[in-house]
């Protein structure tokens, strides 16, 4: 924590300044409102905005589940076999030219304005991360010991088992926690198109009311929703790569 003194402190300083600036240039509450504003509309308004965000939630991790299974399986098959590679990764960096807002209309109009257009905009937004993170990874596995074990008569599969996919979870955690931060902002877009629960359409709703203040207290909601995500997954990857974090911070013992 001692590390995040000097961003919080800056934080601190920042909504003071905010509140200041409201106060002395008498900005109008639907232009800006001031941060003591806001936090009365978060503590008025916690019910409702609990309700909209569970449901915003249940999107998010939806469909951040599947972006992780299919950009992991993905993953894996370009790292298996070289002609999947060759045949699909272009295909999918070329698809993130398309904008998401142009094709989640479409989703709407395939697939209704129940949950499952949700969550497949929240898979489309996070699945680029995740298999391009994890297939750099698998590329950049130590090759002395790729050739180590095909001396020993390693089968491709197994290889991807022990060496590649166990150095690639770096890359592979790195490309979690960007999807995680997008999969809440994917489920909120889906639901600007259409719905009738959600932090986007309590937005949405707040915006066309002039209630500034509960559209920024849904900004704060989508933040800690986000920050909460990132924190689970950094967990799982302390969890799952003890020996990667305790390099870390022996590397950061000898630089004290």
């Amino acid at each position: 924590m001692k590390r995040y003194v000097s961003s919080f402190l800056a934080f601190l300083i920042l909504l003071l300044l905010w509140e200041f600036s409201v106060e002395i240039f008498q900005i109008e509450k639907f232009i800006l409102p001031a941060p003591s504003l806001v936090a009365g509309a978060l503590i008025a308004s916690f019910p409702l905005l609990l309700e909209h965000s569970l449901q915003t939630a249940v999107e998010a991790l939806l469909g951040f589940g599947l972006a992780v299974i299919m950009g992991t399986c993905l993953a894996l098959a370009m790292g298996l076999l070289p002609w999947v590679k060759r045949t699909v990764y272009p295909l999918i960096v070329v698809s993130q030219t398309i904008p998401i807002m142009a094709v989640a209309p479409l989703l709407i109009i395939w697939f209704g304005y129940d949950i499952l257009p949700k969550v497949l905009v929240v898979a489309l937004v996070c699945f680029f991360p995740i298999t391009v993170s994890t297939v750099e990874g698998l590329d950049h596995i130590d090759q002395d010991m790729v050739k180590l074990l095909l001396t020993m008569g390693a089968t491709p599969g197994q290889i991807l088992r022990l060496v590649k996919f166990p150095g690639a979870l770096p890359s592979f955690f790195a490309g979690l926690k960007i999807s995680a931060t997008y999969s809440i902002m994917g489920a909120v877009i889906g639901e600007w198109l259409g719905g009738s629960k959600g932090l986007g359409i309590y937005m949405t709703r707040s915006m066309h009311s002039f209630l500034t203040e509960r559209v920024f207290a849904s900004i704060v909601a989508i933040t800690a929703m986000s920050l909460i995500l990132v924190g689970i997954i950094e967990i799982i990857a302390r969890l799952t790569m003890p020996w990667l974090y305790q390099k870390i911070s022996w590397q950061q013992d000898e630089k004290v």
